[in-house]
């Protein structure tokens, strides 16, 4: 484009755009404006890699370059162009730093709440959820997850709720709704034996017409052609990280992927003529970071990026699909450091077998220095001193006669610090930070996309993009 072209066509949005600070004047271009070609999406994918710090996404990247020769799907999006790009602010209504919960309502409702609410505005208004909006549009509907399907991220698109810990209550209210297909974990919120009032929810669940899936066996079998709607919950809270998945006898076998469970719903929500609308998140990534666990969050991201690859792939055959990546905040702050073996440091995650939650889960107060230090050796090809393995065994005298797996409690602090010196990986903090985030859009109603967003306009977006309205 000429120069002077450049400024007849921007016009700097008249001379009052002049007064805007750059991130108010991108986002003050209307969404509408930005339409091009008229089409409408069938259907949308709204994937989130929940608590995902930049640093995240980039050494997901980097270990599959230095691992397997290749780029992230994500990243690979960017070099080929095939993705408009944003920076989202993600605040909440009483917090610069939101919680998961406020965040996908932010998304799911179209407003900012207070965190630890689920659609529920701070003056008790309850705002429609947008897979509500959908299911009553004649699309369908559904939420894939590694965390239980009644978690923060999930809800968030699905019911109003003042407490998102709720969540026995939360799979009651699942219940009517009917929506197509959910999938993930949390086998303790439908459980008799599991649940505080002793309800078999699952027993509900089949009675009110459900297909209940507890294995990935069942899910693999999962009947394409059926018109029932799907409960598919397979284990108990979360889903196992992907690291540890891969390297446990039984686990790979006995509980699905992301990626797998991804294919599926878009598999058994595909046959709707008028569509569908999922939501896909990698929970677990979140859940790692608030741990300090490198192996575990840079192994779920990778497994989050293998689940993009099923939606784009099948977006780019269907050519009806909007595709939206993004994360809901970030997380802990992880990245990687300066040094002279950095390199070297980093590579040694490449031959990780085992996470920190699957070493401290193994550790009591009997263990003495040196099986401390082969434990970790044989999960993570570290060899740590006799007095880092002293120094964090002084904490296991101190546990909660409960045990210790807490991702805040001092142990997982500790060995995170000591790794550092070994993976050149170090971290900000072990809680969720206001920073702005990736959101990247392909297919139909991308265009909506404006280079900086606030988290609600993602709302409204989505509704433009299918043609409908609030």
């Amino acid at each position: 484009m000429k120069r002077r072209d450049f400024f007849k066509n921007t016009s700097l949005a008249a001379i009052g755009s002049a007064f805007l600070s750059p991130v108010d004047l991108l986002a003050s271009i209307p969404a509408n404006k930005r339409r091009s070609d008229g089409k409408t999406a069938k259907n949308i994918i709204f994937m989130v890699s929940d608590g995902m710090s930049i640093g995240t996404l980039t050494m997901a990247n980097l270990l599959l370059q230095r691992k397997e020769g290749r780029e992230s799907n994500w990243v690979r999006l960017y070099h080929e162009n095939k993705v408009r790009r944003a920076m989202m602010d993600t605040a909440s209504a009483n917090s610069l730093v939101t919680d998961s919960a406020a965040a996908s309502s932010s998304w799911g409702g179209g407003v900012r709440v207070n965190n630890g609410s689920l659609n529920v505005g701070p003056d008790g208004t309850e705002h429609k959820p947008i897979l509500q909006k959908f299911k009553a549009a004649g699309k369908s509907v559904g939420c894939v997850t590694s965390v239980p399907v009644t978690h923060a991220t999930p809800a968030g698109f699905c019911i109003n709720n003042n407490k998102r810990g709720d969540q026995g209550e939360i799979a009651l209210q699942y219940l009517p709704l009917k929506f197509d297909i959910m999938l993930g974990g949390g086998l303790e919120y439908f459980l008799a034996e599991k649940r505080k009032d002793k309800t078999d929810l699952f027993g509900k669940y089949k009675s009110t017409g459900y297909t209940v899936l507890q294995s990935r066996n069942d899910l693999m079998k999962l009947s394409l052609s059926s018109d029932k709607p799907v409960m598919g919950v397979f284990y108990e809270d979360g889903l196992p990280y992907a690291l540890d998945r891969d390297h446990t006898d039984g686990l790979k076998a006995a509980t699905p992927s992301l990626a797998e469970m991804t294919s599926q719903a878009i598999s058994y929500l595909r046959k709707n003529k008028k569509g569908f609308v999922m939501q896909v998140e990698g929970g677990k990534v979140d859940w790692s970071a608030h741990a300090n666990d490198v192996g575990a969050l840079l192994y779920d991201q990778i497994a989050f990026d293998e689940a993009i690859k099923v939606a784009i792939d099948f977006a780019e055959q269907d050519q009806e699909t909007l595709v939206v990546i993004t994360t809901d905040h970030g997380n802990a702050n992880p990245g990687l450091f300066s040094g002279g073996k950095a390199n070297e440091n980093f590579d040694k995650i490449q031959h990780f077998k085992h996470t920190n939650e699957w070493i401290l889960k193994g550790v009591d107060r009997a263990f003495i220095v040196p099986r401390l230090i082969e434990r970790i050796e044989a999960a993570q090809g570290i060899v740590i001193t006799k007095d880092e393995a002293s120094s964090l065994l002084k904490h296991f005298s101190a546990a909660d006669a409960d045990g210790i797996y807490n991702p805040y409690k001092l142990p997982f602090r500790e060995l995170a610090e000591i790794q550092t010196k070994y993976t050149s990986v170090g971290w900000g903090s072990m809680d969720h930070s206001g920073d702005y985030v990736e959101v990247a859009m392909c297919g139909p109603g991308s265009e909506l996309l404006n280079p900086f967003v606030k988290n609600t306009e993602l709302h409204n977006l989505m509704l433009e993009a299918t043609g409908l309205r609030a």
